[in-house]
C-alpha cells in the first residue's frame, strides 16, 4: 500500500542538497571547531562561522555573534527561558506565555512555577490567536519575558509577533518567540518580528534531525542569559561541547533553501491547500476548519468532524500519514489542548485530524486524501 505522507509539521525529508552539504563533514572536514592550533581545526571553525553566518542572513539577524547552534528548538525553547529566568540579576519573577504553546514551551514554563516564577497564561481566540491588547494587561512591573509563538504546529495560526513586542518593549520586557514552524512556509525576518530572542528547527523545513538555533539580539544593556550546561565553554560560553559541524552545517543550508523555496510554498502549496479544504466541505457536511478565520501556515490544515472520534478515524486511514488534533497520554487519548484553548467542545477536539503539506505534495495527493477522509467519516457516522 502507497502512503501519503502529510504530516510535514511533524518532521520533514531531509533535502538531498542539504546532505550533500553535510557529507563532507562526516569524513574529510571532520576536524573539532574548536581546534584551531593547525589547519583542518581552523577549516572546520571557518566552516561553522559560514554557517552561523547562512542562517543569520536567513533570518534578517543584524551578526553572526547572535546565532547559538543547538540541538532543535526545544533545547533552544529551554535555553531562551530557563536562561532569561534564572540570569544573574533577574529584576523580577513574572513570566507570560500563551495557551496554544507547544509543550516545548509551555512545561518549560511549568517547571519554572515550580521554582517559584508566577505565570500568566492568556487565553486565546475562537481562531487560536492572542490578542496584543491582553498581553498588554498581563504585564506587571515584575514581568520578565514574554514566549509567544509565531505559528501553531497543530492548526498553522499565525501569531501577531510585530504588535506582542511592541507592546512588551513599552514596559521593557524581553520577548521569546519559538519560530520552528516558520521557515520555508512564511517570512521569518527580525527585523519585522522584533523579538528578542528566537528558537529554530532543522528538521522542520528539511534538514538533520538533531540541528537548531537560538537567536539571541544584541543590545544595549546586554540581554542576559545562564547557560544550560557547562564545560568547554563553547557558543559563547552558552552551550559548553564539541559543535555538531555537520548539523549546523545542515541547518544553514536548510534555511538557505527555505527561503528560496517560500514563493513557491505560499502560492503552489498554499492553493493545494485551499483545494483540499473545499473539497472537504464539499464532501462532508458539517465539517469544521479550526482556525480558518486568522492568518494561517500556508501548508496547515486542522479539521474536525463532529460525531466522529479522531483516533478512530485514524486508525481507519493507515494509507493516509496524518495527525490526530488528539494527544495521547499513554493508552488514553486526550483531546487536543490547542482546540481546547480555542473554545472546542471536548468531543469535537477528540474528532479533529492534523493535514500539513510539503514541497512534494500534489494534486493527486490532496484528491485522494479528502476522498479517503470523507469515505471514513461517513462510514464512521453511520
Amino acid at each position: 500500500m502507497d502512503v501519503i505522507y502529510l504530516d510535514f509539521n511533524a518532521t520533514t525529508p531531509c533535502d538531498p542538497r542539504v546532505v550533500e552539504a553535510m557529507l563532507p563533514f562526516f569524513s574529510v572536514g571532520f576536524a573539532n571547531p574548536a581546534s584551531r592550533q593547525h589547519g583542518p581545526g581552523r577549516a572546520a571553525f571557518m566552516a561553522l562561522e559560514n554557517a552561523r553566518k547562512t542562517v543569520a542572513q536567513s533570518i534578517g539577524a543584524r551578526s553572526a555573534t547572535e546565532i547559538i547552534f543547538t540541538s532543535g528548538a526545544t533545547e533552544s525553547n529551554n535555553l531562551a527561558l530557563t536562561g532569561v529566568a534564572n540570569a544573574p540579576g533577574t529584576r523580577g519573577r513574572h513570566l507570560i506565555t500563551q495557551a496554544t504553546e507547544h509543550p516545548a514551551v509551555l512545561e518549560v514554563m511549568a517547571h519554572l512555577e515550580t521554582q517559584g516564577w508566577q505565570l500568566t497564561v492568556i487565553g486565546v481566540d475562537g481562531d487560536g490567536r492572542v490578542d496584543p491588547k491582553a498581553v498588554t494587561e498581563a504585564c506587571r512591573p515584575d514581568t520578565v519575558l514574554i514566549s509567544i509563538m509565531l505559528a501553531n504546529n497543530e492548526t498553522g495560526v499565525i501569531q501577531p509577533i510585530a504588535e506582542i513586542t511592541e507592546a512588551a518593549h513599552s514596559h521593557g520586557i524581553t520577548v521569546h518567540c519559538d519560530a520552528a514552524q516558520g521557515p520555508g512556509k512564511i517570512p521569518v525576518d527580525i527585523g519585522s518580528l522584533g523579538v528578542d530572542l528566537l528558537s529554530l528547527s532543522g528538521h522542520k523545513c528539511y534538514g538533520p534531525k538533531g540541528s537548531g538555533a537560538l537567536f539571541i539580539r544584541r543590545k544595549t544593556p546586554p540581554l542576559k542569559l545562564q547557560a544550560l550546561q557547562y564545560g568547554g565553554g563553547h557558543e559563547q560560553g552558552l552551550r559548553s561541547g564539541t559543535v555538531n559541524l555537520p548539523a549546523a552545517v545542515g541547518l544553514a543550508a536548510a534555511l538557505q533553501l527555505a527561503g528560496d523555496q517560500l514563493d513557491r510554498m505560499t502560492t503552489d502549496v498554499g492553493a493545494l491547500r485551499d483545494a483540499f479544504e473545499h473539497s472537504l466541505v464539499d464532501l462532508v457536511p458539517g465539517v469544521v476548519i479550526n482556525g480558518a478565520g486568522a492568518p494561517r501556515l500556508p501548508n496547515t490544515c486542522n479539521v474536525a468532524f463532529p460525531g466522529v472520534d479522531g483516533e478512530a478515524l485514524m486508525t481507519s486511514l493507515p494509507d493516509l500519514a496524518v495527525s490526530s488534533g488528539s494527544a495521547c497520554a499513554s493508552v488514553h487519548p486526550e483531546p487536543s489542548k490547542v482546540l481546547l484553548a480555542m473554545g472546542l467542545g471536548k468531543t469535537l477536539a477528540s474528532g479533529a485530524l492534523r493535514i500539513s503539506l510539503g514541497r512534494t505534495s500534489t494534486t493527486e495527493d490532496v484528491q485522494r486524501a479528502a476522498l479517503r477522509i470523507a469515505e471514513e467519516v461517513h462510514r464512521l457516522r453511520k
